[in-house]
């Protein structure tokens, strides 16, 4: 393909047409066509290659230097402490990681935006509060009731701020530092009208499968069943995908390419659970798969669905998904309403980690560890670039930094040093690959 100008005019006309999801190859311009992944025209793994080599030349380094940079920390301290990458201390990592990984996925809606939540850390607080309450003394309801209602919260406060944001022009960093501070106080007033909050703490039941999240475990023989499952129906559907493009004339990688990606999370499911099941007590936590299922919901959610091409195009354009028909202002407030939602589910993660809440907890760093979760996976500070792979490479990174240094015997103030350091490391680099980019 010959080169072209990358203008902002064929930027626009592309995300036009992720609105409208036309066929690219037979409804836009040759230089809207340059914008596109240089990957789609490829038809053989080589050429695969050989584009994204291009891309990386070009500046479009993609999660390769996050991939990279999480080798190198990973080597790092495994020389520092030879227990690092022990099955047990792996372990404790993956459910650590799942953590920072749905915190990340929450606020990874905001960032698509061009916006920021600050709320989502004591919104996951207030949300465990109630999912624990309802499902202990003196209400005692089933534990999905409590589920239900504390992602009804969620929805319902995020959708309230959302709709401040866009129906007044309001500063999502402003409204959303208001509600950081409204929904701290109202965790705090839910410990303090709960008789079975004692001491601003309350337990999980140990029945609850919100407790056993990680506090229980698969069978050794349970996580091959779910993980060779789990396998069958990704290659199914990422089979299926490609071949009914190439039926409707549409591009797809080539099929070498596809199983290529087969393989990778192929061998990737089976180290997971080959180190969970090599652990005593053995086992995959049911907070792994958890987590998978809710990064592939959103997945689908932002790219397989309208709703979100609408949030990529209104991230990266908003006059230009204006102009295309898109209301803006509805999909920002049900963007913020989806990682509200998700910041639920982030909640039963981390009350099951804990085994109950408590008002010690400290919503205001784990919003920070969200922010840098998708950040340091490559999600863009300024919008319309990300997917949740982002947060998942980011979520791994800083549980790798934090688990590390907690074996290295550091005290908390040098571990917010280096998270820090990693987080501007990140930002930095999302600016340079971004400046590169635009100068080529």
């Amino acid at each position: 393909m010959p080169d072209f100008e990358v203008t902002d005019e064929s930027r626009d006309e592309l995300a036009s047409a992720a609105v409208v999801g036309v066929d690219t190859d037979e409804h836009l311009s040759e230089a809207a066509l340059a914008a596109l992944p240089a990957e789609v025209f490829a038809e053989s793994l080589g050429d695969y290659f050989k584009a994204w080599g291009r891309r990386l030349r070009n500046g479009e380094s993609g999660a390769l230097p996050v991939i990279l940079g999480l080798i190198a920390i990973v080597i790092f301290f495994q020389l520092q402490q030879s227990v690092f990458l022990s099955s047990s201390n792996l372990v404790n990592l993956f459910v650590l990681a799942a953590l920072y990984v749905m915190f990340g996925l929450a606020e990874l809606f905001a960032l698509l935006m061009s916006e920021i939540d600050l709320s989502i850390g004591f919104l996951a607080g207030a949300a465990a509060f109630i999912a624990t309450e309802i499902n202990n003394n003196p209400v005692y309801l089933p534990w999905w009731v409590g589920v239900v209602a504390a992602l009804a919260f969620c929805f319902v406060w995020t959708f309230m701020q959302g709709s401040l944001i866009t129906r007044f022009g309001l500063p999502s960093f402003v409204v959303t530092l208001g509600g950081f501070l409204a929904l701290n106080g109202i965790m705090l007033e839910l410990a303090n009208v709960d008789p079975a909050a004692l001491g601003g703490a309350i337990n999980l039941n140990g029945a609850s499968p919100i407790y056993k999240l990680v506090g229980a475990r698969m069978s050794p023989a349970l996580g091959w069943i779910v993980l060779v499952a789990g396998l069958i129906a990704f290659t199914a559907v990422t089979l299926g995908r490609a071949r009914r493009r190439r039926a409707h004339g549409l591009t797809a990688p080539p099929i070498a390419v596809t199983l290529l990606s087969i393989a990778v999370a192929a061998v990737a499911g089976v180290v997971v659970v080959a180190i969970c099941n090599s652990n005593s007590p053995t086992g995959v936590p049911w907070v792994v798969p958890f987590v998978l299922v809710i990064l592939v919901a959103c997945q689908f959610l932002l790219f397989r669905t309208r709703f979100g091409r609408y949030i990529f195009a209104v991230g990266a354009n908003p006059e230009a998904a204006r102009r295309s028909g898109i209301n803006v202002k509805m999909v920002k407030t049900l963007g913020f309403a989806a990682g509200g939602v998700v910041a639920g589910f982030a909640a039963m993660v981390y009350a099951s980690n804990l085994g109950g809440i408590a008002t010690d907890y400290d919503g205001g760093t784990i919003v920070l560890y969200a922010v840098a979760a998708a950040v340091i996976g490559g999600a863009s500070l300024f919008g319309g670039r990300g997917r949740p792979l982002n947060a998942l490479l980011g979520g791994l990174v800083i549980a790798v930094v934090v688990n590390g240094l907690a074996l290295m015997g550091v005290s908390a103030a040098v571990n917010d040093i280096v998270t820090a350091v990693v987080l501007i490391a990140a930002v930095l680099l999302d600016a340079l690959v971004r400046r590169r980019a635009a100068a080529g």
